[in-house]
């Protein structure tokens, strides 16, 4: 027992020197070869399925396209009865509820159908689907010192990631694996004082266009430890 705890302090100690020797910027640069190794991202063209699975509500099931070199954006979300299209190409916007595109005022405020939200989600998903490349992008300030950190009983090398201001108002932290560099967690915080945010469990993996994606996404508040639901890309 006393040789298994010093092998556990030499490998604790060893991870500690690393996270003191590898910036930021490097941490990035390895989980990305992790992540996308032929640098497949920046021309993706792929479609995908995401099952969003929230407790005491139907699943809600959408299909995504999304091909960047041409700005284009489609998204199909299905849940009980109710069907919403968004496409977004370039400058054009289109959105259909239950297949058609004469829906009703009321309709469009009830089920928040604007081109507004289709650019928010065609954001979001080409964000989350799009990390660890992502904070590669204009305005990401990635942090030059790496942490060493204990999440769920595992050592992980921890990123911290803010915005330039008109981008992002949110501290964000990602979580990689210390030796293949897999992301497998991360987290965000409006205020981190008040321990709010949300962090989010990534397991499992899926491969599409070369590039290694979260299979499932388990959204958990911070404060509370509650879980909000689970995105299970298929």
């Amino acid at each position: 027992m006393k040789q298994l705890l010093l092998y556990f302090s030499i490998f604790l100690l060893s991870l500690t020197s690393y996270s003191q020797d590898i910036t930021g910027s490097e941490l990035l640069d390895k989980a990305i070869n992790y992540h996308d190794p032929a640098g497949n991202w920046n021309t993706f063209n792929g479609t995908f399925n995401v099952t969003m699975e929230t407790p005491n509500k139907p699943n809600r099931v959408t299909e995504l396209k999304i091909n960047l070199p041409e700005e284009y954006f489609y998204s199909k979300a299905t849940r009980d009865t109710s069907t919403t299209e968004f496409i977004l190409e370039k400058d054009n916007c289109k959105i259909l509820y239950n297949g058609t595109s004469g829906f009703s005022e009321e309709i469009a405020k009830e089920k928040r159908l604007s081109c507004d939200r289709a650019t928010m989600y065609k954001n979001y998903y080409t964000y989350l689907y799009g990390l660890p490349m992502k904070l590669k992008d204009p305005g990401t300030i990635i942090d030059k010192k790496v942490a060493l950190k204990k999440f769920k009983g595992k050592e992980y090398l921890v990123l911290k990631a803010t915005y330039e201001k008109g981008i992002g108002k949110d501290i964000w932290y990602f979580y990689f694996d210390p030796n293949t560099y897999a992301m497998e967690i991360y987290q965000f915080f409006h205020e981190e004082a008040k321990n709010d945010g949300e962090y989010i469990l990534l397991t499992e993996e899926v491969t599409i266009n070369d590039i290694k994606m979260p299979k499932n996404r388990a959204w958990y508040t911070n404060k509370e430890d509650k879980l909000l639901g689970t995105d299970i890309l298929n």
